[in-house]
């Protein structure tokens, strides 16, 4: 990632926290955030008169399909498998907003060649939507009160696995053991 990016991403979950009028501390809900941002949010099931693709897509092939951001002009819209797991969709659809926030520029999805993946912006999106979900603050504070990572997981409505990456990457455990030794 670009350097800076890191400290930009975490600048920016916390103006959206703001202006949803949340703390570090508390969970952030996607769909909000996303409302607050007028990008409306549609299921994958919402398409049932078309019934084929959702059936592959939110039954058979269900690794196939997470969730996507799509423009038309300045408008946007996310779609995401409402298929899968709950956090798993909130880490999802925090990732397609993530998107929005960063600004990244569309790629046409069925334009007859293969999808177009740039890596940069998904790394970007990747780390945003986590620090969006759990915040820093969030890590450090569960560390500071020994709380392990299926409860603060439970606490902000992320899988496990996210939460572990977030306290991996936020250095908690680390801050609070030095913290800790002085």
């Amino acid at each position: 990632m670009r350097h800076g990016f890191k400290k930009e991403a975490r600048e920016i979950a916390a103006e959206v926290r703001d202006e949803l009028g949340l703390t570090p501390l508390d969970a952030l809900d996607p769909w909000v955030l996303a409302e607050h941002l007028c990008i409306p949010v549609w299921a994958l099931s919402s398409y049932a008169e078309i019934p084929w693709p959702v059936e592959y897509l939110s039954v058979t092939e269900t690794g196939a399909f997470s969730a996507m951001i799509a423009c038309q002009g300045l408008h946007r819209v996310i779609i995401y498998n409402d298929g899968h797991a709950p956090t798993r969709q909130r880490a999802d659809i925090a990732h397609e907003v993530a998107h929005a926030l960063l600004l990244h520029q569309p790629h046409p999805a069925l334009d007859g060649h293969p999808p177009h993946y740039d890596e940069v912006q998904e790394d970007e999106a990747k780390w945003l939507g986590g620090v969006l979900l759990v915040s820093d603050d969030f890590c450090v504070s569960c560390c500071q009160d020994d709380i392990d990572v299926a409860e603060a997981a439970a606490l902000v409505d992320v899988s496990p696995q996210l939460m572990q990456w977030r306290m991996n990457m936020s250095g908690a455990q680390r801050r609070v053991a030095r913290a800790r030794a002085r």
